[in-house]
């Protein structure tokens, strides 16, 4: 019988609070990266996420997403308007805390993963075509996948663990990015205009805000003051540790010397990278996790560059790849001594089979239905600004403020 637990409660809604930080975090972080004139633009693309998800989450999102049984795809309206979601356990999600805490622990998730798009097509979307994407995105990508992994669909049917969002959050948004960044093109730069970071003490208050909230998006979701999310909270610490570290040499060797942005890019790899195994590996396969997450997201951005793709802050190298890596190493590191789940290293293969298909199926299916989003708004709304705005910068054209006053 489900009985509620002070600490298991208090755990999930202080794990809450930091997921919700991670979202302005985020806007620090992009904010950093994007040339001053669009510095607002970006991050208003991340806090109306935490308006606009609310109440779409509120209304249907969560009922679709962890409600009944639709052949495995999508939920029901069980759950419609919070009805029936209130201070009871649900003897599934979360049997020893309030299901409002539930509810609002995973609603946190909702807002970050549409908001970790936008970095790719910074610097070029309509904010009002991005407005209607949040929707459509949510609605027809983020509900289904976290309906077939944490919600019981078809994927969970199979086997498939992601503990924290490899899949539902990093795995989708990067996808999705590298699907909007064929149909919106590439940055057109003025003559003399870079393209680097305007400000990397933003991008650092940014990173430090992540990482802070990455302990509650990573440990809350053991849903319980317990071992596992001690386990949860250690290996996000290491993986995104090593991985930053790795980063910075990597960079160092090629570049000759030591980059600040790319010490916070690899740290940001990897705690996507270990955010699907951070509950079910011990710590020395974070660890590894880490260390490959560095070496393999930043070839990832390499390639990237090489092919010549204008993903702006490079949401697919690091969240894509990343979430996609995670995903599969879980399915190689899984110990069942921390979770009750073992990997190929402990000789399930079958868990690893599940795992990479799940990583194909899920790709597939978020860069493709969001190329379909994008080209279908393009018939109704031009998704990108004009030339002469993206010239002038959207701050001051779309929304009539500046980030600076030079006055």
């Amino acid at each position: 019988m489900s009985s509620l637990n002070a600490g298991d409660t208090a755990l999930v809604l202080i794990s809450a609070a930091l997921v919700a930080l991670m979202t302005p975090g985020l806007a620090f972080f992009y904010g950093g990266l994007v040339r001053r004139k669009n510095v607002l633009s970006i991050m208003m693309q991340s806090f109306v996420s935490m308006g606009i998800v609310t109440i779409l989450w509120v209304l249907v999102g969560f009922s679709l997403s962890f409600s009944g049984d639709n052949w495995g795809i999508v939920g029901n309206f069980q759950y419609l308007f919070l009805s029936g979601v209130g201070f009871t356990p649900s003897p599934t999600y979360g049997p020893t805390i309030p299901f409002l805490a539930f509810f609002l622990f995973q609603e946190m998730f909702a807002i970050i993963t549409p908001a970790l798009i936008t970095g790719a097509f910074a610097d070029r979307v309509n904010f009002k075509s991005y407005l209607i994407f949040l929707v459509l995105w949510s609605v027809l990508v983020y509900i289904p996948f976290t309906y077939w992994v944490w919600g019981g669909g078809f994927l969970a049917r199979l086997g498939v663990v992601d503990f924290a969002g490899g899949i539902v959050v990093h795995l989708s948004a990067g996808f999705a990015a590298l699907a909007s960044v064929f149909v919106v093109g590439k940055r057109v730069m003025l003559p003399g205009e870079k393209s680097g970071p305007h400000n990397i003490a933003f991008m650092a208050l940014g990173t430090g805000l992540l990482w802070f909230g990455w302990f509650g998006f990573n440990g809350g979701s053991a849903l319980a003051a317990n071992g596992v999310a001690a386990t949860a909270f250690v290996n996000t610490d290491i993986a995104g540790s090593l991985a930053m570290v790795a980063w910075l040499l990597i960079s160092w060797v090629r570049d000759g010397r030591p980059s600040m942005t790319g010490a916070l890019t690899g740290a940001v790899a990897g705690l996507a990278t270990v955010t699907p195994a951070a509950g079910y590996v011990q710590p020395w396969a974070a660890a590894i996790i880490g260390l490959l997450a560095s070496l393999v997201c930043y070839l990832a951005v390499q390639f990237r560059m090489r092919r010549d793709w204008d993903d702006a802050l490079d949401v697919w190298g690091v969240h894509g790849v990343g979430g996609a890596l995670g995903i599969v190493l879980t399915g190689v590191f899984a110990s069942a001594a921390v979770n009750g789940v073992s990997g190929l290293v402990e000789g399930n293969v079958n868990q690893f089979v599940v795992q990479v298909l799940a990583v194909v199926i899920t790709a597939t299916y978020s860069f493709l239905v969001t190329l379909g989003i994008l080209k279908l708004l393009n018939l109704f709304e031009p998704v990108r600004v004009t030339a002469e705005v993206e010239a002038q910068g959207l701050d001051a054209i779309q929304l009539g403020e500046t980030a600076y006053d030079l006055a």
